[in-house]
């Protein structure tokens, strides 16, 4: 039962509201102006308050800042019978937790008052915030599960030296923060990391991004430009989805390996390099060695030190600690004061299988945080932030409808494109080699490549 003020200067709205609630077993008094309002407020302590937005002697919005000022503030339920844009956001901007419009629904006040009640009660649970780990760089990683372990005793020691390092996962599972975090405790974390991502780069210029090119290379090349190898200096180069690295690319990138020396497109002197080079992927290259898409010679190169990062459904443990240090670092970048989650979220976030990893757990819980109305997050924001982050409340089923739909758009685009991949690729907005990744996922094949 809760405890509800209803103040509005329509005494037919407050008799109506006062019997429907009255039934419903809650507690319920009544005012007919903003000063009445406040007064019962110091005597009644409401749980929720049902508030006119126009009464005669103050502004609801007035009446709102004040309550919301209050040490035991309640939920306001603003109601109006002016059906604008602005009076809307307002409310909601000064923090009433809903906005219903006149004519009164008696469904939609009592599905209102309920879950503004819930939210309260979780609230009040919640006497003080649940305590707040230490505070951590950007750049932690989070987790203690037995898996995790292993990859940090493995970052542990590639800080002593500078070996070339792969690392290999799945999308989502934090590959670029634990190259930022070995170069950050490396000897040379004073040199730059400098980050080049082959799936981001028109296949046709990635040697240029990579090794640079002199003034009039090619055409285009109006001025000479250093690559990103060369930016790296002595510091750390990250190159991230190295299996998308072109077949002829490899044989180059594989020289400067061995050398430590490379040559600018369309140069002729030779520039040397001491940076450290970690690569990672979230394909698996020992196949693509073995359909002779990568080269073997390059692939043992790049694998003095491996590390396997496992994804998130295999350290579900660690789960309840990324979900709080999400949810500190969604109040410190959006301006919150979520307290604490809900009882029954975690569990909830522990047996969903994350397709999209640590990345989509992130996304998750932030999504949640904005959308939450209080300092709790409930389950039924989980809940939201999963069907909106999905399209379905069953994540599996979700997840295959949205890779269904992909698959047939890009289908439908290449047949458009007569199977030209350059023209496909210009037409879906993507560039070549992630275009050319998709057609592997997805097992495409014009008429021709199937006969």
């Amino acid at each position: 039962m809760a405890k509800i003020l209803i103040i509005d200067d329509e005494r037919p709205i407050l008799e109506s509201l006062e019997m429907f609630l009255t039934e419903k077993d809650h507690d319920v008094s009544t005012a007919l102006s903003a000063a009445q309002g406040l007064e019962a407020c110091t005597t009644f302590s409401p749980d929720v308050v049902i508030l006119d937005v126009h009464l005669p002697d103050h502004s609801g919005f007035e009446v709102l800042k004040t309550l919301n000022a209050l040490p035991r503030a309640p939920k306001v339920i603003m109601i109006t019978a002016h059906h604008d844009m602005e009076t809307t956001i307002t409310a909601m901007k000064y923090g009433a937790y809903d906005y219903i419009f006149k004519p009164l629904d008696a469904d939609e006040i009592e599905a209102a008052v309920e879950k503004a009640f819930s939210v309260l009660v979780a609230e009040r649970e919640c006497t003080h915030a649940e305590p707040k780990p230490e505070s951590t760089s950007g750049g932690a990683i989070i987790g203690k599960s037995e898996k995790m372990c292993e990859v940090f005793k493995t970052i542990g020691v590639l800080c002593q030296n500078r070996a070339t390092a792969l690392i290999l996962g799945e999308t989502g599972t934090g590959k670029e923060l634990i190259a930022r975090v070995i170069h950050h405790n490396s000897p040379t974390c004073n040199e730059p990391m400098i980050t080049v991502d082959c799936s981001a780069v028109v296949e046709t210029l990635l040697e240029s991004e990579l090794f640079g090119h002199e003034r009039g290379a090619f055409t285009g090349a109006v001025q000479t430009k250093i690559g990103k190898l060369e930016l790296a200096g002595n510091g750390t180069l990250f190159i991230d989805e190295i299996g998308e690295l072109p077949l002829g690319l490899q044989g180059k990138f594989l020289g400067f390996l061995e050398r430590r020396e490379f040559m600018r497109v369309g140069g002729h002197k030779w520039h040397r390099s001491n940076g450290r080079i970690i690569a990672a992927t979230n394909r698996n290259l020992a196949d693509m060695v073995r359909d002779g898409l990568f080269r073997r010679d390059l692939f043992y190169r790049l694998k003095v030190v491996t590390i396997n990062v496992p994804p998130l459904r295999e350290r579900v443990e660690d789960i309840p600690e990324l979900a709080r240090h999400f949810l500190l670092k969604a109040n410190r970048e959006m301006k919150l004061e979520i307290l604490k989650f809900q009882e029954g979220v975690i569990p909830r976030l522990m047996a969903h299988p994350w397709p999209g990893n640590v990345r989509e757990l992130e996304n998750l819980i932030l999504s949640a945080a904005v959308q939450s109305r209080g300092n709790v997050i409930l389950l039924e924001d989980i809940e939201k932030a999963l069907v909106l982050n999905t399209g379905s409340s069953e994540p599996n089923q979700g997840q295959t409808a949205l890779t269904q739909m992909e698959r047939k758009h890009i289908q439908q685009v290449l047949i458009q494109a007569g199977w030209n991949r350059n023209q496909a690729a210009s037409l879906l907005g993507i560039s070549l080699p992630t275009l050319r990744s998709k057609i592997r996922k997805y097992d495409l094949a014009s008429p021709c490549e199937k006969r």
